[in-house]
């Protein structure tokens, strides 16, 4: 059977594409270092990529807001403390300054520290994270104390819904802090704000059982927030654990999505070899092929 010279040149144009092609996917995979690039290179494995790929996405996110939420609660405890301690001068004060031997002038001199108190706790009550408020609950961009220091009791601008943010699926931890829950506002009997002012009157006046009265307020005050700040550790102890929990399993997907899109290296680059072999060969073939024509047979 005789067979047309434009069927050798077309089956041998169809053999080049296809070597071509197992060539540049060879070099491909060489080039990638993955061993799927496309759909068609596994359709099943690619749509399991694609899902490794989101569940990552997903764990970047909430190892981001753990991060934040770390900050927040470290700078949350920070501000406490610093609290606590402005407590504790206010209440060796009020000892000093409640002791039958103290002068009406020392007492006087003594109201000007309890006025730097306030200025204190008025900047660590407006406490923020990169211009988040982190005493203001969920309003975050709102200063959530807002007073004259002079005579003035504290007013809470901020709402009763602490700032959260979320670290897995339906889990979500507080980490800002309601501001009027910490430091009481509006004259209520936790107001920090009113007792550090109603001292400042006790000793502006000399009133020595004025004095004795805001001294057991601020044991008061100074409970609920050593309670707060446990609180708090505890929280930062919990973004811990659930940190390593996640670190852990972004490890096994990274693991997983490696065995399934990473190449074998060196059997890519034998391939790679192989391949262009082939293709050497058969351009060679070709060459020979579009030589012959009838004029090398006159």
């Amino acid at each position: 059977m005789r067979v047309a010279t434009k069927t050798l040149y077309d089956n041998m144009t169809a053999n080049l594409g296809i070597i071509t092609e197992e060539l540049k996917h060879a070099n491909e995979t060489v080039a990638t270092g993955k061993r799927i690039n496309k759909l068609s290179d596994d359709p099943v494995g690619l749509s399991s990529v694609l899902n490794l790929h989101s569940a990552r996405s997903n764990i970047e996110q909430l190892q981001r807001n753990i991060n934040m939420g770390r900050t927040w609660l470290n700078t949350v405890e920070s501000a406490l403390s610093s609290v606590s301690d402005l407590i504790s001068d206010a209440k060796v004060l009020c000892i000093q300054m409640a002791n039958a031997t103290i002068g009406p002038d020392e007492r006087l001199s003594a109201a000007t520290a309890v006025q730097h108190y306030l200025e204190e706790l008025k900047a660590l009550a407006n406490t923020d994270v990169n211009g988040r408020y982190i005493f203001a609950g969920s309003r975050t961009d709102t200063a959530p104390f807002d007073f004259d220091l002079i005579g003035a009791n504290g007013i809470y601008n901020g709402n009763n819904d602490p700032f959260s943010v979320k670290i897995g699926k339906n889990m979500n931890i507080e980490v800002g802090r309601d501001g009027e829950t910490v430091f009481g506002a509006n004259a209520t009997a936790d107001d920090i704000f009113k007792t550090l002012v109603d001292l400042k009157t006790a000793l502006e006046t000399d009133n020595v059982s004025g004095i004795q009265t805001q001294m057991s307020r601020l044991d008061n005050h100074f409970d609920k927030i050593t309670t707060i700040i446990s609180d708090t550790g505890q929280k930062e102890i919990r973004l811990d654990i659930r940190k390593g929990i996640i670190s852990d399993l972004d490890f096994a997907y990274t693991e997983r999505l490696s065995k399934l899109e990473d190449a074998d290296m060196i059997y890519a680059i034998m391939e790679l070899k192989k391949k262009e072999a082939t293709y050497q060969a058969a351009l060679v073939a070709a060459s020979k092929v579009m030589q012959v024509s009838l004029v090398n047979y006159i």
